[in-house]
């Protein structure tokens, strides 16, 4: 388990990219169960929809950096 906690602190916006892109799937599947989609178009909606989790990830994430530089500022 503390492996487990170590490399989610380690790699955060991959873990979190992780559990975004799982909740949305599981959403999407959910709300899509009965429209008749077949199986390509299934995938192709998967993959689009991790995509998405990462790219709202990706874009959180920006203002990380941004705090980490004015913590340091305001340490020195």
């Amino acid at each position: 388990m503390e492996a487990v906690k170590n490399w989610i602190t380690n790699h955060s916006n991959l873990a979190a990219w992780i559990v975004l892109a799982l909740g949305m799937n599981i959403l999407l599947v959910f709300e899509a169960r009965d429209v008749g989609l077949q199986g390509s178009q299934w995938f192709w909606l998967v993959v689009v929809t991790t995509l998405v989790a990462g790219a709202c990830i990706w874009i959180i994430s920006w203002g990380d950096d941004e705090d980490e530089g004015e913590l340091l500022e305001e340490d020195a």
